[in-house]
């Protein structure tokens, strides 16, 4: 049963981290968790239906247009008010919301940082329109001058150093021994949909996101035990990364069903992300041009 501002205690839970995860709606548990209701929350991240009749076990998927919005609405007001001062928020949503998402939360006076894209390479085929490959990636913040930030560890080879060997960016002044942070288009190796034989699959799970794309999130948005919560938690990945990133988190699922499955999966822990070591992609689309010049390595051709 959906859980009351009355009563109010997860369905399961972990320590060291602390990672609680709870069954119900998220509109009666985001209302009743003292941590949300107290604006302690450093890092949101939701991943909501999408509303395209897809199998969510227990919820229901199709609903009418407007009470799908309301339903946006209501938990996303709950959100913001769960942020903390130095907090962020992401949503990850397709085209069909992500207007009507951005005007809300700018009207809650949330800041946006980027608008950042999720491509992957294996969208549903179809001949009477261009073929879908993204989804939206929203981040906003309390106060984007006072957001948790950290470029660090989440830095990947920069296109200028790996393929045109620009000296530049080993320039103290204009970069980071040639790494920099991501752009706002994210694709590459484990970045693609989760289905069939991938290691990270979790089988009766439907719109599951790689284990990479919330590792990022997590170690640019929040620090160690900091409070990470997912009010749609499906197949468990952003507690399954929180912890092993040494956050505290919070979960909450709708299907006692998938909010078990997802448990074990938080406790059996990530297939792709360590704690230690931080993942480092290559986004770059072309072969390194290595024609050397006096010593160095310089751009074959200009583009």
């Amino acid at each position: 049963m959906p859980a009351t501002a009355s009563a109010i205690t997860p369905a399961h839970a972990l320590k060291s981290p602390e990672t609680c995860v709870y069954v119900g709606d998220c509109r009666e548990v985001l209302a009743a968790l003292p941590a949300c209701k107290q604006g302690k929350v450093d890092l949101i991240f939701a991943d909501p239906p999408f509303n395209w009749n897809r199998a969510y076990d227990e919820w229901h998927d199709a609903m009418p247009e407007d009470d799908y919005l309301q339903f946006t609405y209501d938990w996303l007001d709950l959100c913001v008010d769960a942020l903390g001062p130095t907090g962020s928020m992401w949503v990850n949503i397709p085209d069909d919301w992500a207007a009507e998402i951005v005007v809300h939360l700018k009207q809650r006076k949330l800041k946006m940082v980027n608008w950042c894209i999720w491509h992957y390479r294996f969208g549903q085929n179809t001949m009477g329109r261009f073929i879908n490959s993204k989804v939206h990636a929203l981040y906003f913040a309390r106060d984007s001058d006072k957001r948790t930030w950290n470029a660090d560890p989440i830095l990947e080879p920069s296109d200028r150093a790996t393929t045109y060997f620009d000296p530049r960016t080993h320039a103290k002044k204009e970069g980071r021994n040639g790494m920099r942070v991501p752009m706002d288009v994210w694709y590459g190796k484990f970045w693609g949909r989760i289905q069939g034989n991938n290691a990270e699959r979790r089988a009766n799970h439907d719109n599951q996101i790689p284990e990479v794309y919330l590792e990022r999130v997590i170690r640019a948005c929040s620090n160690e035990n900091d409070l990470v919560l997912d009010p749609f938690l499906g197949s468990g990945t952003t507690c399954t990364v929180a912890r092993e990133l040494q956050r505290r988190s919070i979960g909450i699922e709708f299907s006692a069903a998938n909010a078990k499955s997802a448990f074990e999966r938080i406790k059996a822990g990530p297939k792709r992300v360590k704690h230690a070591h931080p993942t480092q992609h290559v986004s770059a689309i072309f072969a390194p041009r290595n024609v050397r010049n006096g010593g160095s390595q310089v751009a074959q051709k200009k583009c």
